[in-house]
Parts: structure tokens; C-alpha cells; sequence
């Protein structure tokens, strides 16, 4: 359906995905695109188009509508019961809007605006609105305080947005906001040096062993063979159909026959930022995945070494200040991590530095930072957001082999 989309998520008050903001290049503003036949069929068969499916996985999309969209052209092949349709211009103008949404909300859609001054409640849409969104970095506490009580009598679900620090994110939720969205739960809670507990020592090692050059299978073998909890996840990521689709595997040994040595180290260190991250959103790491296949398929396209995955494991281990809360200079020092891998996470690798600011855009719609690293690196922009598609799928397909064995998750996703 798309080709060319970021997506942004929406977390609710226990930092579990509510919905993913949808934003799209081609469309005005980063609404709905509307693609001529002959476009569509291009970029089906040129690209790397996605579905909403794809997309968003199990949770519902946030999809931004011109006025003209809605009043003329609504797809109503989207799925009511995932699409929160959005208003992207001013409701309070447009002739014909209102009778437009009230016949979209009798579809069975629902119904946000962004309001950052807190006016809608005086305008006759509100009674049809079901989710207001309001940037908190444009509107003063003092003024959301003020006009919230209204929203909530009203039964309408508010998001914060531009929500990009642990400290934000707890004053709007004391506010009464229940939806977030920026990147606040992957930001570092509070920067202290502290050692690692004992108790993940054994990821610890297991990291250090996927990012050198060599691998010693009876090591790893080992380290995994002592801790019942890794060896089940391992073997459950290794069967899962979006990876191995062939073979029963049932041992490290017999995987590493089958898969190879570099994808079995991909796959060591996915399952140790998973258990080391344990006790954080199940969204930073699922970031963290669509990183590391990002990263690994541009590491490809540039044609860097392979072993160790260098690309898959910077992208990886990106965002570990967020999952360790510490600054990344403090964590490097206590894990056994080649210098290599250690330079590029600390920024001291060009290539890597060009691929952090690459991902960024893509995480957060800078579309002309896309083109001027895709000039950077040769590679066709275009051929850039096929790649990140590619891993997007990827990501929704590990983590939902994640979910059901991610010790917060199976509280916060159900």
C-alpha cells in the first residue's frame, strides 16, 4: 500500500504501544497520500510497499486526513476498528467538515485533532471527537491544566505530544494525559554510574563473544546451557517463522550448523538486549530491531565486513542509555565489547555516525536528512526507505516471538 512512511509511536500511561502515527512523504504534511493508479502500481513493483499490517503490527494507526480527503475521497477500505482517522487541517473553518466526520464516525471510525491551544471543546466537532492531541512543548501547564477537566467529562482520550523526557512524561500524566508520544521512554531515567548486577553477567558475556572476531561455540554453549530462561528464548527465536521456516531447530550446536556463524551471533545479541533490558518498555526494543536490520542491510549495501555483524550490532546496541540509564561512555566500560563496536557507539565511526543520523530521520520524518544521507552514502533515497521497510517487518516479527516472553510485556501488552 506504502512505500514511503515513518511511523511514531503512542504509549500509554504504562509505556505499552497505544497506536503508531502514521506520516507519509508523499502526502501534504505528512497526511494521507493519494496516489494516481499508475503511481501505485510503480511502487508496488519497484519498491517495498507495506500495509497497515506491516506497519503497525496488532495496534491501531493514527492516520492524518486532508479536509478534502475526508469530504470526497475517505478510503473506506481501512479498517475501522485499527485506523484512528486525524484531522490535518483546522476543523473549525472547512464547510462540509462536519458533515463529513459525523458520516465517518458512522462508519465506525474514530476521530482525533490536534488542538494546542485547548479550543475544540468549544466548537461543535468535539461531540464527535474521540482524541485530542496537544504538544505540550507549545502550550503552557498552565493552560492545559486549566482546560483539561473538559476533555475528560467529555469522555475524550488526551495525547501529549512532544514528549521526549522521563520528567515530561510524568508531569503530563499527573496531568491527566493517558496517550504519550515522543521518545521519552527511550531516554536514560537518571545518568549514574552503577555496575551491573550480578544476576546479567551472563548476557554481559555473551555479548562480549558475538562482537570479536572469533566464536567459540563450547563457551557460548555453556554460558547459554546455565541459564534454563535464555536457552527456551534462544531456540523460540531461532523456530520463529519469520526467521527459520525449514527446520526444527532444537540445539545451539544444531543451529549453528544450520544458520552460520554470523547469523547465530545476531541472534546471541538480540536475546541478550532483550534479557538486559528486561525491566524497560518493550518499545525500546523493539526499536533497538528495526535498528539493528536497518543498520545490517545498509552495512551490506556499503559492503563492510560481515563478521562480526558490526552493522546489526551498533544498531542493536544504540539505545542502550536508555535501557541501562547511563551515558554510553559508562557503559562501554564495563562491557567486553570489541573497539570496534565500542567506537561506533560512542560516535567516533563516520559510516555510523552517518547511519544514526539516517535512522533518526526515518524514526521522525526528516525527510530532506534521508536525501542528504542518501547522497553521503550513494546509495538512491528511494532504495533507503525499501531497506527500512524491510526492517520494520523484520522487527514486528521478532518481537512478536518477544512479547510472549518478555517478563514486563506480558503485563503491559495484554
Amino acid at each position: 500500500m506504502f512505500a514511503f512512511i515513518a511511523r511514531e509511536p503512542i504509549l500509554d500511561k504504562s509505556k505499552s504501544v497505544f497506536a503508531y502515527e502514521l506520516i507519509f512523504r508523499d502526502g501534504k504534511g505528512g497526511a494521507y497520500p493519494e496516489h494516481s493508479p499508475e503511481k501505485a502500481q510503480y511502487i508496488e513493483e519497484q519498491f517495498h510497499p507495506l500495509g497497515l499490517d506491516d506497519i503497525s503490527g496488532e495496534k491501531s494507526s493514527f492516520i492524518n486526513f486532508s479536509s478534502e480527503t475526508l469530504i470526497s475521497r475517505f478510503p473506506t477500505t481501512l479498517d475501522p476498528a485499527s485506523v484512528v482517522v486525524e484531522l490535518a487541517d483546522n476543523p473549525f473553518t472547512d464547510t462540509g467538515l462536519l458533515e463529513a466526520c459525523q458520516h465517518i464516525k458512522q462508519l465506525g471510525y474514530r476521530l482525533a485533532i490536534d488542538d494546542p491551544m485547548m479550543l475544540s471543546a468549544r466548537h461543535d466537532i468535539l461531540p464527535l471527537i474521540d482524541i485530542v492531541k496537544v504538544d505540550v512543548s507549545r502550550t503552557r501547564f498552565e493552560t492545559i491544566e486549566k482546560h483539561i477537566p473538559r476533555y475528560l467529562d467529555a469522555n475524550v482520550r488526551l495525547v501529549a505530544e512532544q514528549v521526549n523526557t522521563p520528567d515530561h512524561f510524568a508531569t503530563c500524566s499527573d496531568l491527566g494525559f493517558d496517550l504519550f508520544q515522543g521518545y521519552f521512554f527511550a531516554q536514560p531515567e537518571a545518568r549514574i554510574v552503577r555496575q551491573l548486577p550480578a544476576s546479567k553477567m551472563n548476557i554481559v558475556d555473551l555479548m562480549g563473544e558475538v562482537s570479536g572476531d572469533s566464536f567459540d561455540i563450547n563457551r557460548i554453549s555453556h554460558v547459554i546451557e546455565r541459564d534454563a530462561a535464555l536457552s527456551y528464548l534462544l531456540l523460540k527465536f531461532i523456530n520463529n517463522p519469520a526467521i527459520n521456516k525449514r527446520y526444527k531447530i532444537t540445539s545451539l550446536k544444531h543451529a549453528l550448523n544450520y544458520m552460520g556463524e554470523v547469523e547465530i551471533k545476531k541472534f546471541i545479541a538480540l536475546l541478550s538486549l532483550t534479557n538486559l533490558g528486561d525491566e524497560k518498555p518493550l518499545e525500546i526494543i523493539h526499536m533497538s530491531l528495526v535498528r539493528a536490520k536497518f543498520f545490517d542491510l545498509l552495512s551490506q549495501q556499503r559492503g563492510l565486513k560481515a563478521n562480526p555483524p558490526i552493522g546489526f550490532l551498533v544498531g542493536l546496541f544504540s539505545l542502550l542509555e536508555g535501557l541501562l540509564d547511563q551515558s554510553m561512555s559508562d557503559i562501554v566500560k564495563q562491557l567486553p565489547l570489541s573497539d570496534d563496536l565500542n567506537n561506533a557507539l560512542l560516535g567516533k565511526n563516520a559510516e555510523f555516525v552517518q547511519y544514526m543520523t539516517l535512522v533518526k530521520a526515518f524514526e521522525s520524518a526528516l525527510w530532506m536528512n534521508v536525501i542528504k544521507v542518501a547522497k553521503n552514502l550513494d546509495i538512491d533515497q528511494k532504495q533507503l526507505h525499501t531497506l527500512y521497510n524491510q526492517a520494520i517487518v523484520w522487527g514486528n516479527g521478532v518481537r512478536s516471538v518477544i512479547t510472549a516472553h518478555y517478563p514486563q510485556a506480558q503485563v503491559r501488552e495484554n
